[in-house]
């Protein structure tokens, strides 16, 4: 089996994979990383799983090296960490390949194994990232907007009187309360921003049938009412980090 690490600034999303899909998943606090909780709680993630490789993107450099560590020593195998460099499955045509997000690699080599290109992700995380395989097989780039949480929480924050919600749908674009109003603005009016933003993709790329994924939390919520998403897959990024695991055929740290 293949355990499989997404190491973001708030989780971890954890993976065990075999040679054709992720067959488990779950998140774990990042901080564990540096409590020295994680090992443990990563330990009763893959239970009685024989893990045969270890593969992980990060965008907590601080937190890489300790989970290099303490992977090692749990599983007794190496770790492949996903960069520009160990990459397969997408090129990089983008000019500091570097400063890309890891996980947003991964989620290029993922939506490019299962629908081709061009193609695009749009992952509603923390931030709404989009992420675009261009014609030719290469990550070409992206756009980064704030995310639903991020904004709400704003609002909430910088105004007196304004509520911190839970973020859901509404029925109306009409509010009845501060509450609803704030929930219409922020899905609705996400909607509205995504919608746009592919119609602009469409047009560059020159693909009017692009095929496009959504993944992260609020993935589901956004895409419904959406016939300009494709897909929904919440697993994208792990799918992502096991093919270039399968790629690499052994991990290399």
């Amino acid at each position: 089996m293949i355990l499989l690490l997404d190491i973001g600034n708030t989780h971890t999303h954890l993976g065990v994979a075999n040679t054709r899909h992720v067959v488990r998943q779950g998140a774990i606090p990042t901080h564990g990383w540096f409590s020295g909780r994680a090992s443990a709680s990563v330990r009763r993630f893959f239970r009685r799983s024989t893990i045969e490789y270890i593969c992980l993107c990060s965008v907590v450099p601080r937190a890489t090296k300790r989970a290099v560590v303490a992977l090692r020593k749990l599983c007794g195998r190496p770790v492949l960490e996903l960069t520009p460099k160990t990459l397969r499955g997408v090129g990089i045509d983008y000019p500091r390949p570097a400063t890309i997000g890891p996980d947003r690699l991964a989620n290029a080599v993922a939506v490019h194994h299962y629908f081709g290109a061009p193609s695009v992700v749009v992952d509603f995380g923390t931030a709404v990232t989009f992420d675009v395989v261009d014609r030719k097989g290469n990550y070409s780039g992206g756009i980064i907007a704030p995310g639903l949480a991020v904004m709400t929480d704003y609002l909430h924050e910088k105004t007196a009187l304004l509520p911190r919600i839970m973020i859901r749908d509404t029925k109306s674009v009409i509010g009845k309360s501060t509450s609803e109003a704030m929930l219409i603005g922020a899905v609705q009016g996400y909607r509205g921003l995504v919608r746009a933003l592919l119609t602009s993709l469409r047009r560059e790329l020159k693909s009017p049938r692009l095929p496009v994924v959504a993944t992260g939390g609020y993935a589901e919520l956004m895409a419904d009412k959406m016939p300009e998403i494709t897909a929904v897959n919440p697993r994208l990024t792990l799918e992502g980090l096991r093919l270039v695991a399968l790629a690499h055929q052994a991990p290399i740290l």
